[in-house]
């Protein structure tokens, strides 16, 4: 191939615009629509968006290796021992975080908690997030409130009120 085929070549190639772009063929003057933008989820503090995982993990959403690198200390302990009982599981319905609050007692410590709503039923999480020296944030505990006792016949529950 010689010089003048391959400028001969990209000369052809530059010349083409994107109006001459279709195939000879092709009569019908539109172009691909746009593509519209998703809305970006909001950006989350690292509370909620840990009370998120941790609801994913306690209510069977997500399996419990899923925060191995994001739990230091007995909380990764804490958590291999609630997630089989599925504390924030709840019948034909998806729990859902309905606050999420925390408490900063020192830098780079963090304690939170959280009421999980699922159906007519709300329980309540707490946690606690330590900052590593490379400024990642990791569960070092884990706590959620008990179920509710189950009603007896009569409207009573186990403890008699």
């Amino acid at each position: 191939m010689s010089d003048t085929e391959t400028s001969r070549t990209y000369d052809r190639a530059a010349a083409r615009t994107v109006a001459t772009t279709r195939p000879p063929t092709r009569r019908d003057p539109r172009r691909p629509g746009r593509v519209v933008p998703q809305r970006r989820r909001p950006w989350l503090q690292p509370h909620e968006r840990f009370a998120e995982q941790l609801l994913a993990v306690l209510s069977g959403l997500r399996p419990v290796h899923s925060m191995l690198g994001q739990t230091i200390g007995e909380a990764y302990d804490q958590l291999v021992r609630l997630a089989p009982t599925t504390p924030l599981r709840a019948r034909n319905t998806t729990p859902v975080i309905r606050t999420c609050r925390r408490f900063h007692p020192r830098p780079g410590a963090v304690e939170a908690w959280a009421s999980i709503a699922a159906g007519d039923q709300v329980r309540a999480m707490a946690f606690r997030l330590e900052q590593g020296p490379d400024l990642r944030w990791r569960c070092a505990a884990v706590e959620v409130s008990p179920r509710p006792p189950k009603p007896l016949r009569d409207g009573l529950t186990p403890s008699g009120h």
